[in-house]
């Protein structure tokens, strides 16, 4: 004999602005995926680590509390290797730029990547640049590394020293591979993008890869929209030089306002874009369902699947300044995606 099934079904009313204030964190901490767990410096409000499952696992008993940031000389500390075998100081580094590069041989992005990044590698190195790679694997055994890391002529962090390829992981708070993060001569970062710029930049004339306030968008940088808002300026790029007029007009107000966060050490809340006319701007406009005009204005916000739109006949300075300003102090109403 079998007892009836009782109903579990249960009504939950759900905060609107709930849902508003999380996808705010989301936005405001660049969260890709979950779980993901950050700590903040309760008197600051400043990021003190943005990796912290791997500061709770590395570090169960909190004996490294509070998890903050440590100089990249000193995390990087100790043997480097070279694909034959032979060992260097990570000393060896000072006065070079170096890029952290975070990948695997499972990923076939990764291994994508390496083959073009050999190739950059190599001619920064032989334009006399100080330049230097060092891999840190995600591969799942010490022999997938051996064979993805004999395909690159740069150094490595050891693979039995899991405990340094944590640390990095933490101190850059990987959330994804590939990675690619350009460091200048004092270890400071220049770009977490290096992955975009390497794509971009095949012949490496801009190396070191200083970030540009405004990009261009293309099929290399487009995941950058899946980063937090974006502001893109769609224009009808038969015209010549509309793109580089659309990204002077914008510049001026980028520029503004990622020094304003910069002083602040925080991260600009908008990347901005223009985008011109081809496949990949036009499946853009049918994914977000954006009307053909241009030029048009727009912030896009894929997470929260939001979109701002300002379609007038001319834009100006004042008007892209407006419509930032606004949608900072959250006055304007987003349209759903």
């Amino acid at each position: 004999m079998c007892c009836p099934a009782q109903s579990s079904l249960q009504i939950y009313e759900i905060n609107p602005l709930l849902c508003i204030l999380q996808l705010k964190l989301w936005n405001k901490y660049r969260i890709s995926n979950i779980p993901s767990l950050i700590f903040l410096d309760a008197t600051t409000g400043k990021v003190v680590c943005r990796n912290g499952l791997l500061v709770i696992r590395d570090d169960p008993e909190g004996l490294e509390f509070p998890w903050g940031p440590k100089p990249f000389r000193e995390v990087i500390a100790g043997p480097l290797l070279r694909n034959n075998g032979q060992s260097l100081e990570s000393s060896s580094l000072e006065g070079s730029h170096v890029g952290v590069y975070f990948s695997a041989h499972w990923c076939p992005p990764c291994r994508s990547l390496t083959r073009v990044l050999v190739e950059s590698y190599r001619k920064i190195k032989e334009a006399g640049q100080k330049f230097e790679i060092i891999f840190v694997s995600a591969d799942r055994s010490e022999d997938s590394f051996k064979q993805y890391f004999s395909e690159m002529p740069w150094l490595a962090v050891p693979y039995t020293d899991e405990a340094r390829r944590s640390r990095l992981n933490r101190l850059y708070g990987i959330q994804g591979i590939p990675t690619l993060i350009v460091l200048d001569p004092q270890g400071e970062v220049i770009t977490r993008q290096g992955r975009v710029e390497v794509l971009n930049d095949e012949d490496c004339r801009e190396f070191p890869w200083h970030p540009k306030p405004v990009l261009e968008l293309s099929d290399s940088n487009a995941v950058q929209l899946n980063e937090g808002p974006c502001l893109v300026l769609f224009v009808d790029s038969e015209d010549d030089g509309e793109s580089e007029a659309a990204k002077q007009l914008i510049q001026p107000i980028a520029e503004k306002i990622i020094a304003k966060y910069k002083a602040k050490e925080e991260e600009a809340p908008l990347l901005f874009f223009v985008a011109g006319e081809d496949d990949m701007t036009d499946s853009l406009r049918d994914y977000t369902n954006l009307p053909e005009a241009a030029p048009l204005l727009t912030i896009l916000d894929m997470s929260a699947r939001a979109k701002y739109v300002m379609d007038v006949e001319e834009i100006t300075p004042a008007i892209v300044e407006a419509f930032v300003n606004d949608f900072l102090a959250e006055k304007l109403k987003p349209e759903p995606i």
